[in-house]
């Protein structure tokens, strides 16, 4: 199978590896850009996972707002000052900020939803799922499903990336961190809108 430079460059962008590692994970997974990433990740080469450990001090604060009646404003930071200065780290930053205008996340990861959300959610859940009479061992699937879904509704990183929605935020931050060489992180964000 003939892997094209195409999709060399589209792993590369997603995971910050090599691309002679790339290409060898493309023709490994007979070209499929998702079956490749799971064998980087496998050997532990996803810069993501690489570089997630490494402090964040620097970075920058970023404002979008939508017709006067929205408006965000998001801290997201990196690992030097000349990343924060970088066009493309800005545009990353402008992009999360219209993200969050428009899908209007609750928290930034999961890791952030508190332990008394949490039980209350998969309270909920398990409470819908029994009166439709499922059977008691099954339950806990259905609600680690609805909790899976609900974490894809509230929490930025699990959300759909509202200019590809075919990618989570947290894939599309990824990327940059592949593009730039260093960790990226959104530490905190607030959303407004007007009357609320």
């Amino acid at each position: 199978m003939t892997i094209s430079a195409e999709q060399v460059r589209e792993l590369r962008e997603k995971t910050g590896v090599g691309i002679m590692l790339c290409k060898s994970a493309l023709e490994e997974s007979k070209g499929d850009v998702e079956g490749a990433i799971t064998i980087l990740r496998k050997k532990g080469l996803s810069a993501q996972s690489k570089k997630s450990s490494r402090e964040t001090k620097e970075g920058l604060i970023g404002s979008y707002v939508h017709t006067g009646k929205i408006g965000v404003m998001v801290e997201v930071n990196c690992e030097t000052d000349f990343v924060a200065r970088n066009d493309d780290f800005q545009a990353l930053v402008k992009d999360l900020a219209m993200h969050i205008a428009a899908s209007n996340p609750h928290f930034v990861s999961k890791e952030d939803v508190t332990e008394e959300t949490l039980a209350k959610e998969r309270e909920i859940y398990r409470e819908q799922a029994r009166a439709t009479g499922k059977p008691e061992k099954v339950l806990d699937k259905i609600v680690d499903g609805l909790m899976t879904k609900d974490y894809a509704e509230n929490c930025l990183l699990e959300q759909p990336f509202v200019r590809d929605p075919s990618i989570t935020v947290n894939e599309h931050i990824a990327s940059y961190i592949g593009k730039m060489g260093e960790n990226i992180r959104v530490r905190r964000f607030v959303r407004y809108k007007l009357g609320e």
